[in-house]
């Protein structure tokens, strides 16, 4: 597994305003957008492509298109939907496909209520969006999800993680695959009741309001 931290000056910009608890939910939709659009940049940069001749309107030459199979992106619900427009922007020829997941508040255990992926992702290049890596069971859960029907190259693109979320990842991705996770930091720890210290709160309250 490969963890990049995007250090860009505009990334820690936008982040600071995103932790701030006074910054409204319709600043904090339109700052996560902008984010991912940031980070989606370096999850793509070996994004698969091959050579194909064209005609300018000037002289021939050879350029580059995204390879086929197309790319997918997999937002996991409901608060990985909040970066999806951000991530298509860059990849709009993407195919999106859906995983609902939830955490147990009280057990602490990822259940799948819902999926929307094709049978076999052999050969596709997965982009899996959640906006905090915090104990690192979802994103297990998510991408185990993605190597059963096939997947090698997964790419893992978070807001923030928490070191234990990033351990938990890399102990259970050991070397079986080709795994990248892009966050915009990496935080202090998890609290007592596993959310990520400094952090942002929830993100999905944040991005939706809080659903009871």
């Amino acid at each position: 597994m490969h963890l990049h931290v995007a250090d860009h000056p505009l990334i820690a910009h936008k982040l600071t305003i995103l932790r701030d608890r006074n910054t409204p939910s319709a600043t904090f939709r339109q700052l996560v957008d902008e984010l991912v659009t940031l980070l989606a940049y370096e999850a793509t940069r070996h994004v698969a492509v091959t050579e194909t001749a064209i005609n300018t309107p000037v002289a021939p030459t050879v350029g580059k298109k995204l390879s086929e199979p197309r790319p997918i992106v997999v937002p996991v619900l409901r608060a990985g939907l909040g970066m999806l427009e951000g991530m298509m922007r860059l990849l709009p020829s993407a195919e999106v496909g859906f995983l609902g997941m939830k955490r147990d508040e009280d057990t602490l255990q990822i259940e799948t209520y819902a999926n929307r992926l094709p049978d076999d992702l052999s050969g596709r290049q997965c982009f899996v969006l959640d906006p905090m890596l915090a104990t690192g069971h979802t994103m297990v859960a998510a991408v185990d999800y993605l190597f059963e029907r096939g997947a090698k190259d997964v790419t893992c693109v978070c807001l923030l993680a928490a070191p234990e979320g990033v351990a938990t990842l890399e102990k259970f991705i050991g070397e079986r695959a080709n795994v990248k996770v892009v966050v915009a930091a990496v935080d202090e720890r998890l609290d007592e009741k596993s959310y990520i210290v400094p952090g942002l709160g929830d993100a999905g309250d944040r991005l939706y309001g809080i659903v009871d």
